[in-house]
Formats: C-alpha cells, structure tokens, sequence
C-alpha cells in the first residue's frame, strides 16, 4: 500500500462500492492513467476488490477488503496529519533540496 496515491484511493474507496469516475473526482490530482495503475495494483495485493457488472455497457464497482476496512481510522489518521502538517513538509523538503544542491556528491 505504500505510493503517492494509494491512501488517497482507499480513503476514497472507503463508502464503497464506487465507481472508477467517483474515485477520479475525489482524488485531486490524480491522472486517469495513475488512477487505472494503482487500482490494478491495490486489486492485486489485496485491499481492494473489482467487481464488474453484467450490463451494457459493463458497470465497474471497486470495494475495500474486510482487510483494509479495519485499518480505515488509521489510515484516515495519517492522511489528516499529512494535510495539517502540509506547509511544514513542504517547508523541510524546500530547506532539504537547498543543502542538497550545495553538497558535493557522495558518489
């Protein structure tokens, strides 16, 4: 579960079933192309279920696993830490890049 994005899909995907455009729409940022990876790949590792619908055109649902259900607070939890601390991490990595662009290189 670790990526840029997957938290964000699994907050999103928490008052599932949801639909592929539901989740674009609540996942700022996101391109339909990273949104279509990280599914496939949370699909894959297991917290997230695909199930798709015999109509026409097909209908799409995606569900969290019972697995993933139980760590909804903590995950929830650390996505509101990331947002209140937002400026102060943009902060670090600003200072972080300043000092790293003036080292020598280790290599």
């Amino acid at each position: 579960m670790a990526g840029k994005w997957s938290i964000g899909i699994l907050i999103a995907a928490a008052h599932g079933p949801v639909r592929f455009t539901e989740l674009e729409r609540a996942i700022n940022g996101i391109s339909r192309r990273m949104l279509t990876l990280n599914l496939r790949r949370l699909e894959r590792d297991g917290p997230l279920v695909r199930t798709v619908h015999p109509t026409v055109p097909p209908k799409v649902e995606y569900s969290l696993t019972p697995m993933v259900r139980e760590l909804h607070a903590s995950l929830t939890g650390l996505a509101g830490r990331a947002e209140r601390h937002r400026a102060a991490i943009a902060e670090a990595r600003a200072a972080y890049d300043t000092t790293a662009e003036q080292r020598p290189d280790a290599d």
